[in-house]
């Protein structure tokens, strides 16, 4: 039922490409843009129980932070996609609260944060709006769409006080997510037209825009790009990227296989 589902929304979807193309384009992308919730469990809250939580207000939406320690080196970590705070357990286990101040928030419609929607450029927005709040920050550190999200971060806004980025897993293109999402849906040629179009005029770009190659050659920051070659998840979608950013990015790469540092 779950590989049917899909299925069933897209052939829904390419019929009103065909006779109401304007609420296939809407529905389509606010689709896209609708992460499956994992839930915040009670082993995850006790974790979570551990820090200073607080939450501000951002377009409408209730966003959750979390702070272990009170040291002089700031750190923020980003999760990804349906993931939330607790992927970071074992990170803020292994950090002297002494040293460091950690800092961590759940995305918009993830965690305990509110909102239905997430994109590239809201959650971009956040991280904006909460380093602003926070800085300096020593590091910024991101998985997966976190690390995108703070790349493009960075990209709209090169003075963010951040001094470094660690970015881990990261998708390469947007457009890869598309091309996944319109196969997975079994997508018509029109009903992706119609999606993509209205992808376009509510974030003001074409998918293709979103390239993590193109946000890392533009901004300063020192960073490090990481790769787990043992990440079946994040696998089909991450590209040899940090092989393409060229000479005149700060970001340098690196390769590892784990038995995995994340929980979730």
């Amino acid at each position: 039922m779950k590989r049917m589902l899909p299925r069933l929304l897209g052939a829904c979807l390419n019929v009103l490409a065909l006779v109401l193309p304007r609420i296939a384009a809407r529905k389509g992308f606010y689709l896209f843009c609708t992460p499956q919730a994992t839930p915040v469990k009670d082993y995850h809250r006790q974790l979570l129980d551990t820090a200073a939580k607080s939450s501000f207000e951002f377009e409408g939406i209730t966003i959750q932070t979390y702070r272990w320690g009170n040291g002089a080196k700031k750190i923020l970590f980003l999760h990804g996609w349906q993931s939330h705070s607790f992927r970071w357990k074992n990170y803020i286990d292994s950090f002297s609260k002494e040293d460091y101040t950690l800092y961590a928030l759940d995305a918009p419609a993830h965690g305990l944060s509110g909102g239905k929607y997430i994109n590239l450029p809201l959650y971009s927005r956040v991280i904006e709006h909460f380093l602003l709040q926070v800085h300096p920050i020593h590091a910024v550190i991101g998985h997966s769409f976190g690390g995108f999200a703070s790349l493009y971060a960075l990209y709209c806004n090169p003075l963010l006080p951040v001094e470094r980025l660690v970015i881990m897993g990261t998708p390469g293109e947007a457009e890869d997510f598309i091309q996944f999402y319109r196969g997975m849906l079994g997508l018509s040629s029109r009903a992706m037209r119609v999606v993509a179009g209205y992808f376009e005029k509510t974030l003001h770009h074409p998918p293709s825009f979103f390239s993590a190659v193109r946000f890392a050659k533009a901004i300063t920051v020192p960073g490090l790009i990481i790769h787990d070659e043992k990440d079946e998840e994040a696998g089909s979608f991450t590209i040899d990227y940090d092989l393409r950013v060229g000479a005149q990015s700060e970001i340098g790469s690196g390769r590892w296989e784990s038995d995995g540092f994340f929980e979730c």
